[in-house]
């Protein structure tokens, strides 16, 4: 399939452009739970919350995006079940499903395949639908992370938003903001190819 044609067909994502084979998918797969895995090294603590601030969910969201429902889905569910499993790749080189910030790797899971279908609906080609895109990710994740950590830190609800949740938004929407930029840019970059 040429770029052209790629790039013009209707629910298209970007990994729909590169030439089609199962070894592709399977790479972009893999490639996207280790580039979550990379990114969840970025971590910083915050002060009073079990949960640091990482670049983990917007890697996350980046990979659904960018592969599309099925294979974002697929590429998070590897990163949380090779975590589950043992490599150190969640938040702070940590693994396993013990820890009380578990619950937004499995959000992340979910979040992949939703903004996947977006964009598979072209929400990754304009910045207002991209902004909306990566809320909307960010929602499920915290809508999965938050009632997690209230039940494993064994809080209430809402103490879990204020630990989980109050202390993110603002990072959030700069995460937002900057995919608003990166892909609809990376489409017209692609267009122009």
């Amino acid at each position: 399939m040429s770029t052209a044609t790629a790039t013009a067909r209707p629910g298209a994502v970007l990994a729909d452009l590169l030439p089609a084979s199962r070894v592709r998918d399977a790479a972009l797969v893999v490639g996207g739970a280790v580039l979550t895995g990379l990114a969840a090294q970025v971590a910083v603590p915050v002060p009073g919350s079990p949960v640091p601030v990482t670049g983990q969910t917007f890697a996350a969201l980046l990979v659904g995006t960018a592969l599309g429902a099925r294979r974002g889905f697929l590429s998070l569910a590897l990163y949380a079940l090779a975590g589950v499993a043992g490599v150190p790749w969640f938040a702070g080189g940590a693994s396993g499903a013990g820890m009380v910030s578990f619950g937004y790797v499995l959000g992340m899971v979910l979040a992949s395949a939703a903004v996947g279908a977006l964009a598979r609906r072209g929400a990754d080609r304009s910045p207002l639908r991209m902004a909306g895109a990566m809320l909307l990710g960010e929602a499920i994740i915290y809508a999965v992370g938050v009632p997690y950590l209230a039940l494993a830190a064994h809080v209430s609800l809402t103490e879990a938003v204020a630990l989980g949740l109050t202390p993110f938004l603002l990072g959030d929407a700069l995460k937002a903001a900057l995919a608003m930029g990166a892909l609809p840019t990376a489409w017209k970059f692609a267009n122009k190819r």
